[in-house]
């Protein structure tokens, strides 16, 4: 019987520090709305959240429940505070502290994984250690072979995976000692506490939603609180409820059902896609959005710019590109609700680039809210029990 544990506050002290990384990013977007900011803002997270996932799977299979782990785990946090400050920069002048933060956080989490895994952390920590110098040797250039080494560094995060899971196919004992007391690969992985796992990520998600509200107050600013204004901000928070509303009333109690009703490998796959692949676009799209919100809050009243328009939507359509995925992983149903949301979503860009960023806040709303009523109506949560996930073969 696997043992459950909740989700210590040095995790949630942790996860401030890494919302601090979307906070940055969305200021990155904000500044710099074009397909090369965009770009940056999605290399930077991409090797930045493989990081956070590493995070989450350290805690799970080790809890910080002794002083020189939660000791680590604060020194691993002062280096993500560094990568995280040196995000604005990290294709320029704060390249190399980026990667040095990096490179310190692989290496510690590295160390507290071979409690859990022994000799089989080799599978995992050494391709992760890689990764890690690749980012840090992309700090000393410029242009393309910066872009170069940051897509090494995305090439080997996801050829780690594969690794793991051969490890764990393997049979190769985690810890040393008689074949009689010890556990492979594989069976550590799949003991996984579905619960913390499923709790951990939900956390996560929820601090992320308040970097949405954030972005309405910096968006705001000196201006005086008119009625237009006043009115924008409760559209902008009503976005942001509808898409809480679409993973933590709808999705997340099936999720962690389905991951405790998985066992051995399986449970490490489906975390994998389901918390890793799937959960990228949803975070991503709540700091497009809020970009986005940035960008148009003040002058709701006035034509919304092509850019911050597409940000605005586009963010909120990849959030529900990346839930549909999550849900196909996990084998919860409907999808043809949220399907024609994310389609509907995108035609408020003209809309708000033709009249005025209060009306596609509007028509944003009311996508949203017609698209989890009708889910509501024709596909209630009794009928919605989760079938075979995907890769449970």
């Amino acid at each position: 019987m696997e043992t459950q544990h909740r989700v210590s506050t040095l995790e949630l002290f942790f996860d401030l520090v890494f919302v601090f990384t979307i906070t940055q990013l969305t200021v990155l977007l904000a500044d710099d709305i074009s397909f090369r900011g965009a770009g940056q803002v999605l290399v930077i997270f991409t090797v930045l959240f493989w990081m956070y996932g590493g995070y989450a799977h350290l805690t799970n299979q080790v809890p910080p429940d002794r002083t020189v782990r939660r000791l680590l785990l604060i020194l691993a946090m002062g280096a993500f505070l560094v990568c995280a400050l040196a995000v604005p920069t990290a294709f320029g002048a704060g390249g190399v502290a980026f990667g040095l933060g990096y490179l310190f956080v692989v290496l510690v989490h590295s160390a507290l994984f071979t409690q859990a895994h022994g000799f089989g952390v080799i599978w995992f920590a050494l391709p992760n250690v890689l990764c890690a110098l690749a980012v840090l040797a992309a700090g000393f250039f410029d242009g393309p072979p910066a872009w170069a080494l940051w897509m090494l560094a995305l090439l080997i995060q996801f050829v780690v995976p594969q690794l793991v899971q051969r490890a764990a196919a393997s049979g190769e004992p985690a810890q040393a000692g008689s074949a009689d007391d010890v556990t492979t690969v594989g069976e550590q992985l799949g003991g996984m506490s579905a619960e913390h796992l499923v709790e951990r990520h939900g956390l996560l998600l929820i601090i992320v939603f308040g970097e949405s509200v954030i972005a309405i107050g910096i968006g705001v600013g000196p201006l005086p609180l008119t009625v237009g204004i006043a009115a924008g901000a409760f559209l902008a928070l009503a976005v942001a409820s509808a898409l809480w509303w679409t993973y933590f009333v709808r999705d997340e109690g099936r999720a962690e059902q389905v991951f405790t009703e998985a066992q051995g490998e399986q449970r490490f796959k489906l975390a994998m896609r389901a918390y890793y692949y799937a959960f990228l676009p949803m975070l991503l799209g709540i700091a497009a959005f809020a970009a986005g919100v940035k960008k148009t809050i003040g002058h709701l009243g006035e034509h919304v710019a092509t850019g911050p328009a597409l940000v605005l939507a586009g963010g909120v359509a990849v959030y529900l590109a990346g839930d549909l995925a999550f849900r196909a992983v996990l084998g919860i149903g409907p999808a043809r609700f949220r399907a024609a949301a994310t389609v509907l979503v995108l035609a408020t860009v003209p809309l708000g680039a033709v009249t005025a960023g209060l009306w596609q806040l509007l028509a944003l709303v009311v996508v949203l809210l017609c698209a989890l009523g009708a889910e509501a109506r024709w596909a209630p949560a009794a009928a919605m029990r989760p079938s075979s996930p995907r890769g449970s073969g």
